[in-house]
């Protein structure tokens, strides 16, 4: 049955994705009309509602951005952009108090300052919380009511985008949509991608399944520079019930004093890092992948830590246990490493200008610099909230070209079947520990199901990642190689183009 097919023009800032990062962009567009496109319902389907830790920023007397920043810069293993993470770490303060502002019930402490919790590689106990777990959930509340008040924003859920629209000159114009079995060309001066990372595409995540780095692909088809993609953050502590998606043990269990335990009920982190088991993420999720790999078993038990306390300390990990059959209060919890975060994306300047005029991205999708090869631990709600504004604000500013758009089509889809032998082959080949041959395979895949299917957004996105993780022949940060397992001496970001791949992978793939 043919599609009926219609064309809209905005005039204002046209933003992809509903999360902290796109409804963040949406409010600092003011007094600019905003509006904002959400694949699916409002709330529900982006990364940034499920958030447990919080966020972080140098919000108290013995804190200081400079300290964040540096935290910033050593989680980062090498590749952080220092004026970058300079720039969120002190702006960082006044956003979390904006949110508070706008409703996010944060935690307090007796004299009504914010209650920060210490996470893995901070050097500061600096995470603001809401109710132990709940910090994703209530911000995005109050951020969606603060949305749906405002006079210049629209939202339009359930809007799902297949293409971006680019005129002669390779400027982006807009986007082909599709909503209620229609496509809809939309047509404006700006465009903010805020679609979230890609942890969908790997077959253990913490991400809602339909995060599959569409954003990501569709810029890299239009011809954007992608930086940095191979780098994945794993989360060392996803609870290992059989779900998909897995839920997550925060990290803030381990900054009330939980430990990581083997079968035994006998900590393992001491003897892998100076810091235990608030070491960085990427050593947390190494030594637990090891452990499992040798039937020695991973658990965390926060029986002592938080004990009796956890329905109303962390009652979103106390819940997901309860439903998998596991009494944190009685029993360790146990656990295992999901694909979680996204240190790559869409190349971007401070106020989210992408390498095609009239392109923005922010948050997860986007690519910074700030995080480096490994997120240091609740930085990316503070970058969603820093930088969707800035990318609001600068998008709001575009003077519309009036050129016309090029005709698009639609990406293709990808089958479910297909996706599901993808995900698998994802946690395989890229998971926590990669080498060369897992690699080549993993792209012969991808290459096959491209024949079969077309260049679908999750194969993009997901050949972005093995290409760039076979390229780089060294083991930071996220990024491990067990044939590489050295750190090479001279940092050096990844910066690449679709069309820089040509043939290469899978030349690469054959060899």
């Amino acid at each position: 049955m043919a599609r009926s097919f219609s064309s809209q023009r905005f005039d204002g800032v046209l933003i992809v994705g509903a999360g902290l990062a796109g409804l963040s962009a949406a409010l600092a567009a003011a007094p600019r009309k905003a509006l904002v496109l959400s694949a699916a319902p409002l709330l529900s389907g982006c990364s940034s509602a499920w958030a447990q830790g919080g966020v972080a920023a140098a919000l108290s007397a013995d804190d200081d951005p400079a300290l964040h920043a540096a935290d910033t810069v050593a989680a980062g293993a090498g590749l952080v952009e220092p004026a970058m993470a300079e720039r969120l770490t002190r702006e960082g303060p006044d956003a979390v108090r904006r949110l508070a502002d706008l409703g996010a019930p944060f935690d307090r402490t007796e004299d009504g300052g914010f209650a920060q919790s210490l996470e893995a590689a901070h050097s500061r106990p600096r995470v603001a919380r809401v109710r132990g777990d709940q910090a994703g959930r209530e911000i995005m509340r109050a951020l969606a009511g603060a949305a749906m008040a405002a006079t210049n924003v629209e939202i339009r859920p359930e809007t799902r985008v297949r293409a971006l629209l680019q005129d002669a000159d390779g400027r982006v114009r807009g986007v082909l949509a599709e909503h209620e079995g229609r496509t809809l060309e939309i047509v404006a001066p700006a465009t903010i991608l805020a679609t979230g990372g890609l942890g969908g595409l790997f077959a253990v995540t913490t991400n809602p399944r339909a995060v599959r780095g569409e954003g990501l692909a569709l810029a890299a088809l239009a011809g954007a520079e992608i930086a940095d993609p191979e780098f994945v953050q794993f989360h060392p502590t996803a609870i290992a019930v059989d779900a998909d998606p897995a839920p997550l043990a925060s990290e803030a269990l381990r900054g009330e004093g939980a430990t990581l335990v083997d079968a035994e009920g006998a900590p393992f982190m001491g003897q892998r890092h100076p810091m235990g088991d608030l070491a960085p993420r990427d050593v947390v999720a190494r030594a637990i992948h090891s452990q499992l790999a040798q039937g020695f078993g991973a658990f965390l038990d926060a029986r002592t830590a938080v004990g009796e306390a956890f329905p109303h300390e962390f009652p979103a990990v106390f819940a997901a246990c309860m439903a998998g059959g596991i009494d944190p209060r009685a029993q360790p919890i146990p656990i295992a490493p999901a694909a979680h975060y996204h240190m790559g994306g869409i190349a971007t300047d401070a106020d989210g200008r992408t390498s095609l005029a009239g392109l923005y991205a922010a948050g997860e999708c986007a690519s910074t610099g700030v995080h480096g090869a490994n997120r240091l631990a609740s930085n990316s709600l503070l970058e969603a909230a820093v930088f969707g504004a800035r990318a609001g604000r600068a998008a709001a500013l575009e003077a519309d070209p009036a050129t016309a758009p090029q005709p698009a089509a639609p990406a293709p889809d990808l089958p479910d079947e297909a996706l599901q032998g993808l995900r698998q082959a994802m946690s395989r080949h890229a998971g926590v520990v990669r080498e060369r041959a897992g690699l080549r395979r993993l792209i012969a895949l991808i290459d096959g199901l491209e024949e079969s299917h077309g260049a679908a957004p999750p194969l993009v996105a997901a050949r972005l990642v093995a290409a760039c993780a076979l390229a780089r022949e060294e083991s930071r940060g996220g990024h491990y190689r067990v044939d590489f397992p050295a750190t090479d001496a001279e940092p050096r970001r990844t910066r690449i183009r679709l069309a820089d791949l040509g043939e290469r992978p899978s030349r690469l793939a054959a060899e």
